[in-house]
This record gives C-alpha cells, sequence and structure tokens, in this order.
C-alpha cells in the first residue's frame, strides 16, 4: 500500500496542494478526479518523487519514500505522465523494452523479452511492434507507452490522464487491462482521470480533488454521491446504479 499523509505543494502563496491524504491500496484501481487546476497531477508527482513535495510523507509499503533509492524504486514503481514525447525514432516494441531497463539494465533477458511479448499481447499491439512511433494514430501510441509501463512489472502503476487520445473502444480496453492487472496481478493501480463514468466503473476507490484539497476520498460509492460531485464540479448531477455502476448524468441547460 501506499500512504500519503499531509501532502503539500505551493507557489508563492498559493497551494496547489493543501494537507492532502490519501490511500492507495494494493489489488485495487484508485481514481483521482477533480476539475482542472484541482492539483491531481501535482499530488501523483509528489507521491512518485518526480516532484518535491513542501509538506508531509510519501509511504510506499513500509519505508517512506524519501528512503528509497532510486534504482530500486523503479522496480516497485512504473509511472507515465500525462506528456510523453521521445524526438528519437523508435520501434514500438523498443520503446516497451525500456520499461525492463530498472531490471535488466539494458542488457535483455530470455524472462525481459518474455514479458515484453507479454505487455505488447496484454495491450492488443503486437501487429504494430515493428513500426515506428512517428509512424502511428495517437492512440496507437497512448497504448504502446502503457505497455511499456505494463512491461515495467511493478507493484505500483501511476498513469496520468491513460485515456488521452483514445476513442471509447481503446479506453474501455485500456481500463479492463489495468483493472485486471490489479485484482488478478495484486498490483496498486493509479490513474488521473477527467471521465468520471471511466473511473466509476473501473475503479475500487477515489480520490476526489477541488482547488489543491481532498474533498472526499475512499469506495466508489461512497464519493459518487450527487452533492459531492455537485460541490467539485458546481452543475448540476444525477447519478444513476445501472447493473451495479455509478452512472453520472449532467446537463446544465
Amino acid at each position: 500500500m501506499i500512504k500519503l499523509t499531509g501532502l503539500s505543494k505551493k507557489y508563492g502563496d498559493t497551494f496547489v496542494v493543501n494537507n492532502a491524504d490519501a490511500l492507495f491500496p494494493k489489488g485495487e484501481v484508485t481514481a483521482i478526479i477533480g476539475p482542472n487546476g484541482a492539483g491531481k497531477s501535482t499530488l501523483l508527482s509528489m507521491a512518485s518523487r518526480l516532484m518535491e513535495s513542501d509538506a508531509g510523507e510519501v509511504l510506499i509499503g513500509n519505508k517512506l519514500l524519501a528512503q528509497w533509492d532510486s534504482k530500486e524504486l523503479a522496480k516497485h514503481l512504473a509511472v507515465l505522465r500525462q506528456s510523453n514525447n521521445i524526438n528519437m525514432r523508435f520501434t514500438v516494441r523498443e520503446l516497451v523494452s525500456f520499461g525492463r531497463f530498472p531490471h535488466s539494465q539494458g542488457r535483455l533477458t530470455d524472462n525481459d523479452n518474455a514479458i515484453i511479448d507479454s505487455a505488447l499481447n496484454e495491450l492488443d499491439i503486437t501487429y504494430i511492434k515493428d513500426r515506428y512511433l512517428d509512424k502511428l494514430s495517437g492512440g496507437q501510441r497512448q497504448m504502446a507507452f502503457i505497455a511499456m509501463v505494463v512491461a515495467q512489472d511493478t507493484d505500483y502503476i501511476f498513469l496520468d490522464e491513460p485515456l488521452n487520445n483514445l476513442d471509447i473502444k481503446h479506453s474501455v480496453e485500456i481500463m479492463q487491462t489495468l483493472y485486471r492487472l490489479a485484482a488478478e496481478l495484486n498490483k496498486a493501480v493509479v490513474i488521473v482521470i477527467h471521465d468520471i463514468n471511466f473511473a466509476a466503473s473501473y475503479s475500487d476507490n477515489m480520490v476526489a480533488m477541488k482547488k489543491g484539497e481532498v474533498v472526499s476520498a475512499g469506495k466508489v460509492d461512497d464519493v459518487v454521491k450527487e452533492e459531492i460531485m455537485e460541490s467539485i464540479y458546481e452543475i448540476p448531477f444525477t447519478i444513476k446504479d445501472i447493473d451495479g455502476k455509478k452512472v453520472c448524468l449532467y446537463f446544465k441547460g
């Protein structure tokens, strides 16, 4: 489990994240939701040591984040940022193979290659493994980057807006894959996501943020409530239960 306690980050006198607490359990998907500027990506960056916090602490397993050796941390925590720009010309398989670097240091073993092939298959992109990234659609590139994270084979997976550039079909496939990684392989999967209904359908837990603060956190049924959603997004919400899932309807005439 990853535990965040009192995390804060400010620029000047303005808090981007203020005294945030959250839990990211293994074996479950946790979605971080909220409007633009809520501090979602900043929270994820501090939890993964991509950004220093001004206050608070992050506990990964039984050890504080600051105590982790960077090379060892990369074997336990994989992060996919919102923007991924690679200027060099790589094939899909070459990109996915970078996920094995913390384990192999660039000297791929038969086991590494098997894990790479498994990640390509998991994301259903084996058919484009030899194509260059600059020849792919935005959605195909995003699938390749997620496959790279899957190939890293860590206990904890952080993804910032993983559904960027994906249509509905591929978004569903990604969320199903992430849910399966958590449930079947006992990984803690944490995603920053804007689509509330995707979050509600494929997550176990939610962390709802607004203006840098965690407004509500817990199981999906405890967070996806009309009064909570309306206070966060400042528009009317109607929430229905359909096939055991929460579905949010929102329209402002």
